[in-house]
């Protein structure tokens, strides 16, 4: 039995008592429709597990600083490895965080120009901008500058009694502001507007001085500094996180003046391989800055020119050929991190370890998942376990065994419904099975369209003189390889041309234990009103975050206990049973449910439940957007990727003042049993004469649009191109591309 990890009597959220065995040293994906348990099985049960009894070997100090894992609900797991979870999750990092920095590609880079660069400037760290050596110095090594916009924190027409300096600590009252009122350098009731030059200069910009004529509150020995300088040492430069809001507010940033972007000093850009500089090389795609270290032949730094190529293949592999060592970690997408955290894995020499990925293929088209196929067959050949929940029918494909859990949502899930090889899954009586084995057409209809949106000459990035044209009323797809230019056009070109654009796109619903369904869709407030009207009480008195919120857990549901060094236990309040509310909101009955009943009841069941219009039209929403099982008082940070896609999905439904809607990968966390489901809301939507603008790989998709934008051919500098724009059915005629090619292969 060393041979498989040994789950029994798996428990945990909706996990219906479940025991599995997961083949080590295999490729498993668990897949199954959204909300169907995955995640529970592997990221909350088995992820969970592994990284718990991990950080318990450490002691009980270093356990609190590590994240903390809760117990999964389950009876035992056997033959465990230590796991690591490569996630979705965008890359934490702060301003001097590069995509170069995170692979260690620039260290490579710095080495191999102290090696070889002329003139020689000095070693490896005189080339890294987070060294006062080769930082470039006036923006520290950070890009850019940020210049405080006087008009923004200044009110000239207060005085500094009344208010002017619009900053938290400098207002009436706040010690900050005796920094200046206290000086005598001012008429503290004069308007700023009135200020003479001499006074506006050292009320803003003095660097340091005596003051003129100090009260006896002054303290003796402090010197008088303007504002501007004083809330730059004090709050920019210390990036004080408290002020953050403030300070975005008042500051202006802008490309560093003196090395104009590149964060290094003159020096560190004098010094050249072949005529580039380091400035050069991080500025260049991927896929040309491994064609320049290519063409480097010199036996003296071959060790390095060797690191370098595998790096670099390593990110071409996983379609990210496009993006430049310089671009900054937080600009990154969460499909853009977690395959940049692939390829660090796959030059690891570790083995024997329990590799688990959170859907891999986000944002990939069918040609980039060629690649990181590669990785995970990679690292099952080093001898590793590798276990990837995902909806793609090309990674479903690849594995060696497949796990379907369902077959349904919520309560309808929660089962093993099979478990076995690729092609038995095919002839499975699962909703997977039955999907993966549909047979596919291309939409043949060529509508007439009789008036466009249209791009003219626009240029951005790599998309460079492109014209394109977008039928009105129609669901046109944005496709190509990823980087190959579809969000540029789109999300920047298109909406900039047309600002009245509504986008849905892949950015998390900030949700928290205290936020729901019907807070989400804004129906909370209406429903808290129906109960206080037939009560005659506040409705603040039905809210769990106001005065309904239980005494004991304040309104969560539940308690936290602090056992010290064994960390938190969270446990159902005593007091509500994890109802939330206190006894006099329960009390209270409205068409005999109380609140807490409504929040529990499905949407089909609040549709028969409540005769107000607007509530019963959310409701259909939901439905129609394969939301029908959830509870509506279910908090949204326990929803799924792809259940969150939809919640957002059926608000657009209700919005009626948006005709013309990008969606950005709305397939993102579904099933392919889901999609046809997406595509019924996409004709309702088409039904209420919308625009409809998809970007997406998905090509269940991509068969069924009206119209087709085609990029590429690759990313980055290699893209940027419209290979093709028409009918679906005209697609399948184009050569030189890669969607076309994986249609013709999907359509057979």
């Amino acid at each position: 039995m060393n041979n498989f990890i040994s789950i029994k009597g798996a428990k945990t959220n909706n996990l219906k008592n479940i025991s599995i065995d997961i083949p080590k040293h295999k490729i498993t994906v668990v897949t199954g429709v959204s909300g169907s348990g995955k995640s529970s099985l592997v990221f909350d049960t088995l992820a969970a597990e592994s990284q718990r009894l991990l950080n318990e070997t450490y002691s009980s100090y270093i356990q609190q600083l590590l994240p903390h894992f809760d117990k999964p609900v389950v009876d035992k797991i056997e033959n465990l490895p230590v796991s690591i979870v490569i996630d979705q999750k965008k890359i934490r990092g702060n301003a001097r965080s590069t995509v170069g920095t995170f692979t260690d590609i620039y260290t490579s880079l710095r080495l191999l120009f102290s090696r070889m660069a002329t003139p020689f400037i000095g070693y490896s760290m005189a080339y890294s901008f987070n060294n006062p050596d080769g930082m470039c110095p006036v923006c520290k090594g950070i890009g850019e500058t940020q210049q405080i916009n006087v008009n923004k924190l200044i009110d000239a027409d207060k005085s500094l009694n009344e208010g002017a300096i619009r900053f938290p600590t400098f207002q009436p009252g706040g010690w900050r502001l005796t920094r200046y009122t206290e000086t005598g350098n001012f008429d503290n009731d004069k308007k700023i507007s009135q200020y003479t030059e001499e006074e506006l200069k050292i009320l803003l910009y003095d660097e340091g001085s005596a003051p003129k004529n100090p009260t006896e509150r002054w303290p003796k020995t402090s010197t008088y500094i303007g504002v501007l300088p004083r809330i730059q040492k004090s709050f920019v430069e210390k990036e004080d996180l408290k002020y953050q809001s403030d300070l975005d507010r008042i500051l202006e940033i802008h490309t560093c003046p003196d090395c104009l972007g590149t964060r290094v000093n003159k020096t560190v850009r004098s010094a050249k391989i072949r005529g580039k500089s380091i400035v050069d090389c991080v500025d260049m795609s991927i896929a040309d800055l491994l064609l320049f270290v290519q063409s480097i032949d010199s036996p003296s730094v071959s060790l390095i020119i060797e690191d370098l190529i595998r790096k670099l293949e390593s990110l071409q592999i996983v379609g990210l050929n496009y993006l430049t060592l310089n671009r900054n970690t937080t600009t990154l997408s969460g499909g853009e991190s977690q395959r940049i955290k692939m390829t660090k894995h796959l030059n690891s020499s570790l083995s024997d370890v329990l590799y688990i990925f959170d859907e891999p293929s986000i944002g990939l088209h069918p040609e980039n998942i060629v690649g990181i196929n590669r990785i995970f067959h990679g690292l099952k050949k080093k001898g590793n376990t590798v276990v990837l929940v995902d909806h793609d029918p090309d990674i479903i494909k690849t594995a060696d065994h497949n796990i379907n859990i369902g077959e349904y949502a919520g309560e309808n899930g929660g089962r093993v419904t099979f478990e076995g090889n690729y092609s038995d899954l095919l002839i499975s009586d699962t909703l997977t099975g039955k999907a993966l084995s549909n047979k596919h057409t291309v939409n043949t209809d060529k509508i007439a369209f009789q008036s466009f949106y249209t791009l003219n000459h626009v240029n951005l990035h790599n998309v460079q003189d492109v014209t394109v044209k977008i039928p009105k009323q129609a669901l046109t797809v944005v496709t190509g390889v990823a980087g190959s230019g579809k969000s540029t056009l789109i999300r920047y070109l298109f909406t900039e041309k047309y600002p009245n654009t509504r986008v849905l796109d892949q950015s998390p619903i900030h949700g928290s234990n205290r936020s729901n369904l019907l807070t989400y869709l804004n129906v909370f407030d209406k429903i808290r009103e129906l109960f206080a009207r037939a009560s005659h009480k506040s409705a603040s008195l039905f809210s769990f975050n106001g005065k309904g919120a239980c005494p004991v857990c304040k309104g969560k549901g539940h308690v936290t206990l602090d056992l010290a060094y064994m960390g938190d236990v969270e446990q159902v309040c005593e007091k509500c049973h994890g109802k939330r509310y206190n006894d006099e909101a329960l009390s209270v009955k409205w068409r005999g449910l109380s609140i807490h009943d409504v929040l529990q009841l499905t949407p089909i069941e609040a549709k028969e439940f409540f005769s107000d219009h607007t509530i019963q039209r959310i409701m259909s929403n939901l439905i129609m957007s394969n939301l029908s099982y959830v509870r509506l008082g279910q908090s949204l940070d326990t929803f799924s990727g792809g259940e969150l896609q939809r919640v957002k999905i059926a608000k657009i439904l209700g919005d009626s003042s948006n005709d013309l809607i990008v969606l950005d990968e709305p397939s993102t966390g579904l099933h392919e049993a889901d999609i046809d489901n997406l595509l019924v809301l996409f004709k309702r939507l088409l039904c209420e004469k919308k625009t409809l603008i998809v970007l997406e790989h998905n090509l269940s998709i991509i068969s069924q649009a009206q119209w087709i934008v085609d990029m590429g051919v690759e990313g980055g500098s290699l893209g940027g191109n419209v290979l093709f724009e028409g009918y679906p059915i005209d697609l399948l005629e184009i050569e030189n591309s890669y969607t076309a090619k994986h249609l013709q292969r999907y359509v057979k």
